[in-house]
């Protein structure tokens, strides 16, 4: 699809593509006491401008002047998404090929110059569908707490066990909720190049790398066999492998996004038949289950790795708050900046 031939989805909420466990592992993050405040803490300490002058000072920003035809695809997929704004975008000097998005107050979308350089055009604008994707769902907030907290983990000796303990329990719940937005943004990937096929090549492509002979069809068979593996060892071992990851399993993604497109969804969406902002539906019971899960699941990470949930999110909070960056004259006012829904 061409850039003139892109769709708009005029008014489009994030709801009508969100996957239903990241809308419950949204929801159910919220409800984890004192999680909200530890999170804002993390997004205050600074990291948010830091990362804005490194990129600034050492990554390339496309611009119409620079990398014209990134720029125009960045912009087109803000235009069909109907995001309100184009969040800034940055090339950094990486040799692999993907992209995240950062900045809690203001969005920051980093692409690596290994999926620029190597990737059609096509598969680049599928990622950028992606990120931009994030930004509609407001999960920047999230990411950039959770990006904070690996590089605070990097150097977690020097704060001693009290802080490293509870700063990697949260960093596990972060994980999981990531892994589950990740799923929504393919769907928004799929809709901005109107082509659920273009998504998957491009997460095959990733998996794989930009090589020549992959193909599609044996891919999405692979995902199949994946899916339906019945060796409970493996399951578990896959599993246990995955809760150190920020995105799921290319597979995993790729047949999570076909079951999508298989159950009309997509094409709901696609014709105009989609949920608009400011008339989300109340939460279902069904999601309400779904939410509780999440929220247990959540309260168990915090409870095995760090000893409770207010345990783990008072150690981290204490440790946190004389590091964060002043906001108002109690430590606390200022700019909220959450990005979360209330």
């Amino acid at each position: 699809m061409s850039l003139q031939e892109a769709a708009r989805y005029e008014g489009i909420s994030p709801k009508a593509f969100q996957h239903p466990a990241d809308r419950a592992a949204t929801a159910a993050l919220r409800s984890v006491p004192l999680m909200e405040r530890v999170v804002k803490l993390l997004v205050d300490i600074g990291h948010e401008r830091r990362l804005r002058q490194l990129l600034t000072g050492n990554a390339v920003q496309v611009s119409d002047r620079q990398v014209p035809g990134l720029w125009a695809r960045h912009v087109q997929a803000a235009s069909v998404l109907d995001v309100p704004f184009v969040p800034e975008l940055f090339v950094t000097q990486t040799p692999l090929a993907n992209g995240l998005t950062v900045g809690a107050k203001k969005p920051m979308v980093v692409l690596f110059s290994g999926l620029v350089k190597d990737y059609e055009s096509s598969e680049v604008g599928a990622v950028v569908g992606h990120e931009m994707g994030h930004v509609l769902a407001e999960h920047n907030y999230y990411q950039t707490a959770l990006q904070l907290l690996a590089l605070l983990l990097g150097t977690a000796n020097q704060f001693g066990p009290v802080a490293g303990i509870p700063m990697r329990a949260v960093y596990l719940v972060l994980l999981e909720w990531s892994r589950a937005a990740e799923l929504s943004s393919d769907r928004a990937s799929a809709l901005v190049v109107g082509d659920p096929l273009v998504t998957c090549r491009m997460l095959m492509r990733m998996a794989g790398g930009a090589i020549d002979g992959m193909d599609l069809d044996a891919f999405l068979a692979q995902a199949a066999r994946y899916e339906e593996e019945d060796d409970l060892f493996a399951r578990w071992s896959r599993a246990w492998a995955e809760a150190y990851m920020t995105h799921p399993f290319a597979v995993r993604r790729a047949r999570e996004l076909t079951a999508w497109v298989a159950d009309g969804s997509y094409d709901r969406v696609r014709s105009g038949n989609y949920v608009r902002r400011g008339q989300e539906p109340p939460v279902s019971a069904e999601m309400e289950g779904a939410i509780a899960h999440y929220r247990e699941r959540f309260a168990h990470i915090l409870d095995v790795t760090a000893g409770g949930v207010d345990k783990a999110l008072r150690q981290l909070e204490d440790w946190l708050r004389p590091r964060r960056r002043r906001t108002g004259e109690d430590g606390t006012g200022g700019e909220d900046g959450t990005g979360a829904e209330g």
